[in-house]
């Protein structure tokens, strides 16, 4: 007699946007998240350290094909640092590698901290999630060994500082993608002369997504228990939590098509639109009076849009 086929989960479309706990991964959080959805299929939109807390949005189904979008956009955090140690992970989560005296005043640490605002090339941190030879850095690190990076180019849009007490700083970020805010902290600490490493790092914001529609996972297990009580599928009170898709892409300028240029569109097709943006722009397509959203395009050389990512059929 055959074993009876597992189930993989049931179809979800949309995005959470998880405040994630400390002192465990983002992957591991994606984990609980789906399960608790029983989602066939979902993924997230940038790691987080285990030792940071904070927005992570999960993108559940068709969302997934647009998390790339989330992936590249801007972040903001809030950040404390230590003065006065240095780390071998520039976090509380390493081991202290060098200790020294904290001589730094306010007009110093104001100074230094305005010098990394605008775009400046930074070289990750080791302990990444970056790839060198199909690994990630962090495992290289966690073995001694120390493999080449290359500097990136980061914007720091704005960087402000909270407060200055004792050997805490507290800062405000606003980044753009692929900023290591543990990077910026440990070069603060070579700066004013003292070292310095993360011990509180929460991120408050990704893209334009509202800090208040954060959820937590105990907010989504007490509305699972929930749905138990009443006996009502969880899916009741868990979906309405969900966001559209097309938040996901809400920063990109919107293509609005008739349904019977749409359809062709789809179909994969690249169609002509009027008053065209510039060659290769990605754009957000909706489509008729309701602007359902269907994708994302790009303009080409002869300004038609061709579709890059289309949302099935049977949920436009």
């Amino acid at each position: 007699m055959g074993s009876r086929p597992r189930r993989r989960g049931r179809p979800v479309d949309g995005i959470i946007l998880l405040d994630k706990p400390t002192g465990i991964t983002s992957n591991s959080a994606l984990q609980k998240v789906k399960n608790i959805y029983f989602a066939e299929k979902a993924g997230h939109t940038g790691a987080l350290d285990p030792l940071a807390t904070g927005m992570l949005p999960i993108c559940f189904g068709e969302a997934t094909k647009f998390s790339q979008f989330l992936l590249d956009s801007d972040k903001r955090y809030r950040v404390i640092a230590k003065l006065g140690e240095r780390t071998n992970t520039s976090d509380s989560d390493g081991e202290v590698v060098e200790t020294r005296e904290v001589k730094v005043n306010m007009g110093d640490l104001e100074r230094s901290i305005a010098s990394f605002r605008g775009e400046t090339m930074q070289v990750p941190s080791m302990f990444s999630a970056l790839k060198y030879e199909g690994k990630p850095l962090y495992e290289y690190a966690r073995k001694g060994i120390e493999v080449p990076r290359e500097a990136r180019k980061i914007t720091v849009y704005e960087i402000s500082l909270l407060r200055f007490e004792g050997q805490e700083v507290e800062m405000e970020v606003h980044c753009s993608k692929g900023t290591y805010i543990r990077t910026i902290v440990d070069d603060l600490g070579e700066m004013l002369g003292c070292g310095a490493h993360v011990t509180m790092l929460r991120r408050t914001g990704v893209s334009g997504y509202p800090y208040e529609k954060m959820v937590t996972l105990e907010q989504l297990e007490a509305l699972l228990e929930q749905a138990r009580e009443q006996d009502i599928q969880p899916r009741e009170l868990l979906d309405p939590l969900l966001l559209p898709l097309d938040t996901a892409v809400q920063d990109l300028r919107e293509v609005n098509l008739l349904p019977v240029v749409a359809s062709y569109a789809l179909q994969g097709q690249a169609v002509q639109i009027p008053n065209a943006p510039a060659e290769g722009e990605v754009v957000r397509v909706t489509m008729g009076e309701d602007n359902t959203f269907i994708g994302v395009g790009e303009i080409d050389a002869e300004g038609m849009l061709k579709p890059r990512r289309l949302v099935r059929a049977h949920d436009v």
